[in-house]
């Protein structure tokens, strides 16, 4: 079976996003993308049962969870429908969360890909992004990646996206990480 989802996991700045457009330029035939910067924006307010502490620091609380879990049950249906999907999320519950992927992705194809970077690497891009806490991309850093099977790894403090976004696109167009 042929990959039919991809799944970014890495903290914030990590570069997530840019490996996902250099995804969809690379990669044959058209791909979709979803982050979870986009549920976030698209929640009322500053965000439904999600707070940012002044330290970086990210809590989730039960709405937010049944929301976040409604958006991976859509994203999902159209992977099962025939769209071919890059996922762009920050599993901050570890195993847990990628396990939450899982199941909801249960029958599909899919590539696990962890996407690293140094915290001050990721740290220094979150200062000159500006939309950020500052501190959550060093707290995220490692955490992320806490008990999480990748197919894939890629490290943007060492490549840049393109050349990431290579990596994981002879993995997909092989078959085989």
């Amino acid at each position: 079976m042929a990959t039919q989802v991809i799944v970014l996991n890495g903290g914030s700045s990590s570069g997530k996003s840019g490996i996902a457009r250099c995804l969809q330029t690379v990669l044959p035939d058209p791909w979709l993308t979803f982050g979870v910067d986009s549920l976030i924006e698209a929640m009322p307010g500053e965000g439904v049962g999600i707070e940012f502490a002044a330290d970086g620091g990210v809590d989730v609380g039960p709405e937010f969870m049944a929301l976040e879990a409604a958006w991976a049950r859509g994203i999902a249906a159209m992977a099962h429908s025939g769209a071919r999907l890059i996922i762009d999320d920050v599993f901050l519950g570890g195993a847990a969360t990628q396990e939450r992927w899982r199941r909801v992705l249960d029958g599909l194809d899919v590539l696990w890909v962890g996407v690293r970077c140094e915290a001050a690497v990721a740290a220094g891009r979150e200062i000159a992004r500006g939309d950020r806490v500052r501190g959550m991309a060093e707290q995220q850093a490692e955490l992320v990646h806490r008990g999480v099977v990748y197919d894939v790894e890629v490290d943007t403090a060492h490549a840049e996206s393109l050349e990431c976004a290579r990596t994981i696109a002879k993995a997909v167009v092989s078959g085989s990480p």
